[in-house]
């Protein structure tokens, strides 16, 4: 396969990844916004961190603005991450790779375009209209990932657009998780209650399946080992990563080319940081430096894989 047509692929399932992700969490702070006393005045700072370049006093600014805030990370073109923007990228890499994906495939990337695309949608955010926008996005997103799922040939095309899509959901896992932590200066042993983590669950779309599987007790814990170790949850730091491991093998056994062993070493020593750590090991280097430092390999790793498969200089 072509390197640039790999690229792409990569890059289409990565687009899709982060738009899912941000929509969910985008849900989450607009429900809870209408919480005031439960949200506290920072129910769209996590969405305002991870999804724009904002300094403090600009987010400071929006983030008590339910309106602006949406506006400002569904269409405002000065945001270069917003999901106008993402989707286009999305759509560009799609368009190039045609003869490579489904028909179906194709058809719903570019449906999703012309969703966020509405002459109409910043009226609508404004209005009561905006969880409705939200809802049809994220099934819009879900159709997309069982449709490529139901359509697409288990080749060398479909390993390249699941390391693409389990590496951006790692990144956002450990974005997610980093943002939410901080609030509370990454102690986690200053107890929260299970509302404090609830716009963290729901935007990993896993709250249902802690209350299920976890105590109601120590739920900084609880939480942290979920998102971070539960081998069944699959946004979850160590079933992402286990995915693109997969993905990443089947890759390199199907193209070995020079350099190839040199990146599998590099996210076997990254997987290990998640395969073989638990909350006692974290507690002594402490969740800060932990998920830094998790953010930086998986950095690392994409820049590596770009020069290795996607002659990146």
């Amino acid at each position: 396969m072509l390197s640039r047509i790999a690229d792409s692929l990569y890059w289409l399932h990565r687009y899709m990844e982060r738009t899912d992700g941000m929509l969910r969490l985008l849900k989450t702070s607009y429900i809870l916004s209408f919480d005031k006393v439960q949200a506290n005045g920072i129910t769209w700072q996590p969405a305002l961190e991870v999804f724009t370049a904002l300094n403090k006093e600009e987010i400071d600014f929006l983030k008590e603005n339910d309106t602006a805030s949406l506006q400002y990370l569904i269409t405002d073109p000065k945001n270069t991450n917003s999901l106008k923007s993402i989707i286009t990228k999305a759509r560009e890499n799609a368009r190039g790779v045609q003869d490579q994906i489904t028909k179906e495939v194709w058809e719903q990337v570019n449906h999703i375009y012309h969703l966020v695309n509405q002459p109409s949608l910043n009226d609508q955010l404004a209005g009561s209209e905006a969880i409705m926008v939200l809802d049809t996005l994220i099934a819009s997103c879900d159709q997309f990932c069982g449709i490529a799922d139901s359509t697409m040939p288990r080749g060398q095309g479909w390993n390249y657009m699941n390391l693409g899509k389990y590496t951006e959901r790692c990144l956002l896992t450990v974005e997610f998780t980093h943002n939410f932590y901080k609030l509370i200066h990454f102690e986690i042993d200053n107890e929260q209650d299970i509302l404090f983590w609830r716009s963290l669950l729901l935007a990993l779309s896993g709250y249902e399946l802690h209350l299920k599987n976890y105590s109601n007790l120590n739920h900084n814990q609880n939480v942290a080992k979920q998102v971070l170790f539960d081998h069944y949850f699959p946004r979850s730091l160590y079933y992402s990563l286990d995915r693109a491991n997969k993905y990443l093998n089947d890759i390199a056994e199907a193209n070995p080319v020079e350099g190839a062993t040199d990146l599998k070493r590099s996210f076997g020593r990254l997987n290990s940081q998640i395969k073989f750590a638990d909350l006692s090991s974290i507690h002594q280097i402490g969740l800060e430096t932990y998920l830094i430092n998790i953010r930086k390999e998986l950095n690392a790793f994409g820049y590596l894989l770009g020069q290795t498969y996607f002659s990146y200089s």
